[in-house]
């Protein structure tokens, strides 16, 4: 197992990253199990099953407008003002 050797864990810009993905990913991971229990439940899914979907999808929704909120942040120069829409 020498090739094990050479491999570096994850720097901490990448960990950093990983932690700041962390919500995405569990929303996610908590979706993709309610789908698999309504694909995989014996009878059809009740009304109850169905409002737990659509909270896990608002949830995913949610969380993913705070990272990219958090990400435009980090991503926009001090010195720049945020741009405002203007229509034509």
């Amino acid at each position: 197992m020498a090739f094990l050797d050479d491999i570096d864990g994850p720097s901490d810009a990448e960990l950093a990253a990983i932690e700041l993905e962390w919500p995405l990913i569990a929303a996610e991971m908590d979706l993709a199990e309610i789908e698999a229990q309504m694909l995989t439940a014996e009878c059809r899914p009740a009304e109850l099953d169905w409002r737990r979907l659509r909270r896990a999808e608002r949830r995913v929704l949610r969380v993913l407008v705070e990272l990219l909120d958090l990400t435009d942040d980090t991503n926009r120069p001090a010195e720049q003002e945020p741009r405002l829409a203007v229509a034509a």
